[in-house]
């Protein structure tokens, strides 16, 4: 739905400019369901055709050329795709279960990886090949490890017995037990995380040809040179080695293997297919110094980001993250990255570098979340990944060198102030029942100590926030004409406020007059409850005082789209 949003504005502008008659429209079926059960849709995005006010066909187009050829002729269906093979008819090493033979199959199995997908899911097809490839790479090396898929949409009791929330959902079973996988979404992160929870936490290296096969086979390999496998450094090793499943490690007292890679005895090296090819670690023997060293050596000096990257650079250790918005196709990638990496290097280890491309579709939210669109492009930010998610904006928008360098220097010694998101405040900001705020007005409309004033703090693209915004406007008219009452929303996507953190969308907190006291709101959304919470002070449906897990029903900002 992202990548094709701006090929159908495109189109809809184009048919203004020709002049071509018929309209394009929209409908989000998370909110309008009835709509979509109507006209059954049953994947994202389905586009029909309507003449005359009733329905004509489905239209298999993406493109805004193709949504104009069809618009000028519109009694013409385009030609239907060939239709795609379930995954279920595509040979491969994987086994496709039913709820049938489930339990029969994997009894068989000591240890599998079971994967709970929807056809129409975008990431369980993207995952698909590598997961199959996975999948035959183990029972090429005579792996005990078999890969499955479930059908979710199909054996829905399974999927619900197993507590499958989303797609896709994998589930490793060991000794019985299905436990979360929660590796990588490559074919290689698969192998590592299978194979470390079913062999030795490293593998013994015997031979030269044993080493430079593993070595070429992974984008990382840790291997431990130690004479004295017993020794207290080396059980240190293992310790690591045992505690992280998305790197493969080995573990060698062969002569001809220290010969070969010029390793010294009680050493650790890193090798990977990037950067400097190998390092070796220096520090104290203790468990948390190595661990840190795997995790700041195990990633470029400068990360793209993209869907294999994301899980590694947002779950990392690393918590504050320089980020330069690019674009490819414009050669951002040659300007300016070199400029970073002297940086990088000096700063390796206490902030990750990262590069986005602003030309990706996928990568708009990301644009929104700093306030920012593709005109804005290039630019840097620098967040850091804590609860409240903070901020900061360099004072220029140069991208050389040296520019880069002041604005880290200044974050890193702490002499940077956050940067919070406001719009404009609109003209007409008081002008219906429900008051907008923005960042400039908030402490002046919800701070009035002379008034109660419920905000609801929402995001554009919340379905549950859709959901409320009819009850919420009938709130308003409600209250109206009362003069120590105010009902007001805020956008927080484009408006942030040190003192209020948001965890989950939609957010309502009541500002009590005569104290400012924020209460939040934890009661159904109906005209019913929010009214009682209103009158009430915000006694009846407030939520409790201890720390609130966020609503599982609730929309929430996902960290790996940022």
């Amino acid at each position: 739905c992202k990548k094709m949003k701006p090929e159908y504005e495109k189109a809809a502008k184009m048919m203004v400019d020709k002049k071509i008659p018929g309209k394009l429209a929209a409908v989000d079926t998370t909110v309008e369901q009835s709509l979509g059960k109507r006209y059954k849709v049953q994947g994202y995005p389905t586009i029909k055709l309507f003449l005359d006010g009733e329905f004509k066909f489905d239209a298999n187009v993406r493109d805004s050329e193709k949504i104009v050829a069809l618009m000028t002729d519109p009694t013409k269906a385009p030609p239907v795709p060939e239709e795609e093979k379930p995954w279920s008819a595509v040979p491969s090493e994987v086994v496709h279960l039913t709820t049938d033979d489930f339990k029969q199959v994997l009894k068989k199995k000591r240890h599998a990886l079971v994967m709970f997908y929807a056809p129409w899911c975008g990431h369980c097809k993207a995952l698909a090949p590598e997961y199959a490839k996975a999948a035959q790479a183990l029972v090429k090396d005579g792996s005990e490890v078999k890969l499955a898929k479930i059908d979710a949409t199909k054996e829905p009791s399974l999927a619900e017995k197993h507590g499958v929330r989303g797609y896709p959902t994998l589930k490793f079973m060991k000794k019985g037990n299905l436990i979360d996988y929660n590796g990588g979404r490559q074919a290689d992160d698969i192998i590592n995380w299978v194979t470390k929870k079913t062999g030795p936490p490293a593998k013994e290296l015997t031979s030269v040809d044993d080493a430079k096969s593993l070595i070429d086979a992974h984008n990382v390999v840790i291997v431990g040179f130690f004479k004295d496998a017993a020794s207290d450094a080396a059980k240190v090793f293992i310790d690591v080695a045992n505690s992280i499943d998305d790197h493969v490690f080995a573990i060698t007292s062969d002569d001809k293997i220290f010969e070969e890679y010029k390793a010294e005895d009680g050493k650790i090296v890193l090798f990977k297919k990037f950067d400097e090819g190998k390092v070796v670690f220096d520090g104290e023997f203790v468990a948390d110094k190595v661990k840190e060293f795997i995790t700041v050596e195990s990633l470029p000096l400068i990360v793209d980001f993209n869907q294999e990257t994301a899980q590694k650079i947002f779950g990392g250790e690393i918590k504050s993250h320089l980020l330069l918005f690019l674009s490819k196709k414009e050669g951002h990638y040659e300007s300016y990255v070199e400029g970073v990496k002297e940086t990088a290097q000096k700063y390796k280890g206490q902030i990750l570098f990262v590069t986005i491309d602003g030309d990706e579709t996928d990568h708009e939210r990301i644009l929104e979340f700093f306030g920012m669109k593709k005109d804005n492009v290039p630019a840097m930010r620098i967040i850091k990944l804590e609860q409240d998610m903070s901020k900061y904006k360099p004072e220029t928008d140069k991208l050389d060198a040296e520019s880069i360098m002041k604005f880290v220097t200044d974050f890193a010694e702490g002499n940077l102030k956050r940067h919070l998101l406001t719009q404009d405040l609109p003209e007409d900001w008081d002008k219906e029942s429900v008051k907008i705020l923005v960042g400039t007005n908030f402490a002046d409309i919800a701070l009035d100590k002379t008034k109660n004033v419920l905000v609801e703090f929402y995001a554009p693209w919340c379905g549950h926030c859709k959901q409320l915004e009819p009850i919420y406007k009938e709130l308003g008219d409600k209250f109206a004409s009362m003069d120590d009452v105010v009902i007001a929303k805020m956008d927080s996507t484009a408006n942030e406020l040190e003192e209020v953190k948001v965890n989950s969308f939609p957010t309502i907190y009541l500002y009590k007059k005569e104290t400012n006291e924020a209460i939040e709101y934890s009661g159904e959304r109906t005209l019913e409850g929010l009214s009682k919470f209103v009158e009430s002070g915000g006694e009846v449906g407030k939520a409790p005082e201890e720390a609130q897990d966020e609503d599982e029903d609730d929309d929430v900002p996902i960290k790996e789209e940022l």
